[in-house]
């Protein structure tokens, strides 16, 4: 039985549930659809269903959707899961090779689920792609408090507010028994290797080695902060000087100002970031797809 998870918002609902049914009827695979009406009655669904035994579910939507269903889960040994990348910022997707849209759902009904690592918090918040904070959080925070304009608009409009305002983040970062204390433009700890819709934050992370990548990214001169930027569209910002890139299983970000960060690109209130890499417990439907998503 497959367990869908669907963020009900997603462009073209009813025409994706139809290829859904089709594709499991099709494979003879029973399924049933759970769609919540928030976040956290999708997590509600999802921690009753993986506490009753094996499950496998499956996130319809984007990275948001997936980080709701993996912060539900109340049992990881007992998932396997699946991901429909249908939703705006697909980039954990990217980071797993895999196909967007139905393409996916053919790995899923012939694909093997092999182990996975994601990100635990202290606190209970959990992260499969990338959760940190600087200069992209306040972009998003800018964009989620504009009321006009598409979300392109508001994006692009956000982004020349924080170039123009951003002043870096000051932060304690305790890792490898090393204390860092920086004033940051990024910190991103990384399952992934992407954020913001495809930007390569991280090329070397993996999603299965047992570790975290630590990206910290200190806070150049205002007039630098373009320049910075360009290498990290272009995923070269690893090797600039301002850069440091550790490996490690545990990382602790405390914001000495500020006190937010997002997770998996959903902003959330959390002064202090108290992560560590959860392996070997959650299973990921791969299967043998081995092409570049586009």
């Amino acid at each position: 039985m497959l367990h869908f998870i669907i963020n009900p918002h997603v462009k073209k609902l009813s025409a994706l549930l139809d290829g859904i049914a089709a594709r499991c009827k099709e494979a003879g695979v029973p399924f049933d659809f759970h769609m919540g009406e928030s976040r956290e009655a999708s997590r509600e669904i999802v921690r009753k269903l993986s506490s009753e035994g094996p499950v496998d579910l499956v996130a319809v939507g984007g990275d948001g959707t997936v980080c709701d269903v993996l912060s539900g889960i109340a049992v990881p040994e007992n998932v396997s899961l699946g991901i429909l990348s249908v939703g705006t910022g697909n980039d954990f997707a990217a980071s797993a090779r895999l196909p967007n849209g139905l393409a996916a759902l053919d790995l899923i009904l012939g694909g093997t689920a092999t182990p996975v690592d994601f990100i635990e918090c202290d606190d209970g918040r959990r992260s499969l792609n990338i959760a940190g904070l600087g200069i992209d959080v306040d972009i998003l925070a800018r964009c989620y408090r504009m009321k006009h304009g598409g979300k392109r608009g508001k994006y692009f409009r956000s982004l020349l507010v924080s170039l123009a305002k951003y002043k870096g983040q000051k932060v304690e970062i305790t890792v490898n028994g090393e204390v860092l204390a920086k004033k940051a433009l990024i910190v991103a700890v990384c399952n992934g290797k992407q954020f913001g819709g495809g930007i390569p934050i991280c090329p070397p992370a993996e999603i299965d080695d047992g570790l975290l990548d630590l990206v910290v990214v200190d806070c150049p001169r205002r007039i630098r902060i373009p320049f910075e930027l360009i290498h990290l569209m272009r995923g070269k910002i690893i090797g600039r000087p301002i850069v440091r890139h550790i490996r490690c299983e545990r990382v602790r970000v405390v914001q000495i100002e500020g006190s937010c960060a997002q997770f998996d690109g959903e902003i959330e209130t959390c002064r202090i970031m108290d992560a560590h890499v959860v392996h070997g417990k959650l299973k990921l439907f791969k299967g043998p797809y081995d092409k570049p998503v586009s």
